[in-house]
């Protein structure tokens, strides 16, 4: 019989992208304050997988992918998704975005992240959020699914996120010692 009990803390991650690169600094500022210092900023990433936001965010759109220092529970990832949107519309134009706001985590097994859109990957968490398993860790590295966003899958984004998850062990492991 298995015994349930509390999962791991994991890393919070987020992407944020825009047109307008002094909106990606101001709401990663804001992001910092709400949930602790950013331990990974990426560079300014040009986003040319999809002309889905444009029309809305105008182009040409930049992304920046940030972790946090501080580890979160994973059942908080409804409230944390709320919360993104909350920021995203405070910076709207009238119902346009201008930011784009999509939180996540790294655990030792996957790359969640949070989405108001239901489908057969994305299970229901609560308050109209799912969760989209977007990655899963697999014989030493990120491994993308079929259905895995192009800009997720790609070799670079695939390092990145390497480079968020051991840093993100070294921290489990850590939490862990501390507790004994």
């Amino acid at each position: 019989m298995s015994r349930p009990g509390d999962a791991e803390a994991v890393k919070l991650v987020m992407s944020v992208f825009s047109a307008q690169s002094r909106l990606l600094n101001e709401a990663t500022a804001e992001l910092s304050c709400r949930y602790g210092g950013i331990d990974f900023v990426s560079a300014l990433i040009p986003f040319h997988y999809t002309d889905y936001y444009e029309q809305e965010m105008g182009s040409p759109l930049c992304r920046r992918f940030i972790s946090f220092e501080n580890l979160v529970r994973p059942e908080s990832l409804p409230d944390i998704k709320r919360a993104t949107n909350a920021l995203e519309e405070k910076y709207a134009t009238g119902h346009r975005r201008q930011i784009n706001i999509d939180p996540g985590y790294i655990s030792h097994a996957h790359l969640i992240l949070a989405t108001g859109k239901g489908y057969t990957h994305r299970p229901y968490l609560r308050d109209g959020i799912y969760a989209d398993l977007t990655l899963i860790y697999q014989s030493g590295t990120f491994q993308s699914l079929p259905w895995t966003y192009p800009d997720y899958a790609a070799k670079d984004t695939l390092a990145m996120f390497n480079i968020i998850r051991a840093r993100y062990a070294l921290q489990a492991k850590t939490s862990r010692q501390a507790k004994i």
